[in-house]
């Protein structure tokens, strides 16, 4: 009788809970500014499609994707986690139709240090999640190869390449880095500046690596292709999808926003 009590217990504290958020975090090999640039329209693409998006950026430098957008102004997780600062505070709404959020202003010795301020960032981060459909974050790795948030290494987790060879290398030793730490489990690749049959030859030859060598399967997100359109709805202050909806970095953004609605298929797996 307490075995079926706490089971029925659990299962409700699940029903009023709600639906679990899409974590996204992105990791990238290729320059700031094309990481950037993919996020942004990215996350302007699901929020067109009727996703509620917040675009979270954890990367705490002067080359991440709120660094690109100027809004150190803006209270940050890290001050809600201090206390020093409103959880709405922290969130801010963009044109595009999705909303943004900072971890913080510059890289913090306290979120490896300070272990009771990391947990109250990372109780500010759910609050915060469970709010919105679907999180994407601007990653990065700290020194220990650790995510500034457990629940970013829980969530799916996207790596961005391009075609050329030492993209290819860093990528893969990427994927070596992260399975070193998080153990086995998949991983996403989205190679943009490509178009598909390029992309699909990359996907494969890194699949094929990681298989043999790491028993780690990777999943293709596929390719978004160098498009001169990007570059033009940014000095418009515009995604490309907006601007310049039948381009062919739109059409990319969304299929690449609608493989973000379903779990990937097996076909998509790295073999």
């Amino acid at each position: 009788m307490a075995s079926f009590d706490f089971d029925q217990a659990e299962g409700l504290r699940r029903m009023l809970a709600g639906p679990k958020p899409r974590i996204v975090t992105v990791l990238s090999v290729t320059p700031d500014e094309d990481k950037s640039s993919m996020l942004l329209n990215l996350s302007a693409s699901m929020a067109q499609a009727g996703d509620d998006v917040l675009l979270l950026d954890a990367r705490a430098t002067a080359r991440s994707v709120g660094a690109r957008l100027d809004v150190a102004s803006h209270a940050t997780l890290l001050d809600v986690a201090r206390q020093e600062r409103a959880l709405n505070e922290a969130i801010y709404g963009l044109p595009q139709g999705f909303c943004m959020a900072r971890l913080a202003l510059t890289p913090d010795e306290e979120l490896t240090s300070d272990q009771g301020l990391r947990r109250r960032l990372s109780t500010a981060f759910g609050v915060l999640a469970r709010q919105k459909g679907i999180i994407l974050i601007d990653g990065m790795l700290l020194d220990d190869d650790s995510f500034p948030l457990e629940a970013m290494a829980d969530g799916d987790i996207v790596i961005q390449l391009s075609s050329s060879a030492p993209a290819i290398k860093a990528a893969y030793a990427l994927i070596k880095r992260l399975s070193s730490k998080l153990g086995l489990r998949s991983f996403s690749l989205l190679v943009t500046g490509a178009v598909d049959a390029e992309a699909q030859v990359v996907f494969e030859n890194i699949a094929k690596a990681a298989k043999r060598y790491l028993s780690v399967r990777l999943i293709s997100l596929g390719s978004v292709p160098t498009d001169e359109h990007v570059t033009h709805a940014a000095k418009l202050g515009r995604a490309v999808i907006e601007a310049f909806p039948m381009a062919g970095a739109s059409v990319a953004f969304r299929r690449l926003a609608g493989q973000f609605a379903f779990p990937p298929s097996r076909a998509s797996l790295g073999v």
